[in-house]
């Protein structure tokens, strides 16, 4: 082997080792740049996946939540309906008294509300028809109480039952109906209180 053939050799010798050394070094840098990106692949999928668990929760406990609510919805409306049934029983049967009892009732409300000054009491046609012997009396005895006059009006007014007083073209409602609807929060307390 001649003088230019071992340089030669010699060359390649260190290219080939070179390059070995350099195919090594790469094949070094790529198992840790894979081992790097599965690494950061797994922290990722991990991170996603407690975002995702998470996300899942969140929503489970709304659902709850909301379910919850609807539930208690259910239960307010259940009791308001209830309520009303029973208060508007209680109008029935205070509507179809006895005469005797619902006089009674009509007396009690004329002196509470019977005013000073002179006045006109209207009531419905059933009323009129149905009023007993000497109630004129009684209706006048009470506007007394209170200082005053009511007169009878003999021209039936469009109600359910009770009264309406007129002083000086202000009317007063003072029907069954009118005295339910201005005390409902207070009856539907009550009967609250007595069911619930």
């Amino acid at each position: 082997m001649s003088g230019l053939d071992k340089i030669k050799s010699q060359i390649l010798d260190e290219a080939n080792h070179s390059a070995e050394v350099k195919l090594a070094e790469a094949k070094e840098k790529a198992e840790q740049i894979i081992c790097d990106a599965k690494a950061e692949a797994q922290a990722e999928a991990s991170r996603l996946s407690q975002r995702s668990q998470a996300a899942v929760e969140t929503y489970e406990e709304r659902i709850q939540s909301s379910g919850e609510m609807q539930r208690k919805k259910a239960i307010l409306q259940a009791k308001q309906e209830i309520i009303a049934g029973v208060l508007e029983k209680a109008y029935e049967q205070i509507c179809t008294l006895d005469d005797a009892s619902y006089f009674e009732l009509i007396t009690k409300m004329l002196e509470k509300y019977a005013q000073p000054g002179d006045g006109v009491i209207c009531f419905n046609e059933k009323d009129l028809k149905r009023m007993p012997q000497g109630f004129a009396a009684e209706i006048q005895k009470a506007a007394e109480a209170k200082k005053g006059t009511l007169t009878l009006s003999s021209e039936p007014k469009e109600m359910d039952g009770g009264f309406i007083l007129v002083y000086g073209g202000i009317e007063e409602n003072c029907t069954i109906r009118a005295m339910f609807d201005a005390k409902k929060e207070e009856l539907s307390d009550q009967v609250q209180g007595v069911l619930f």
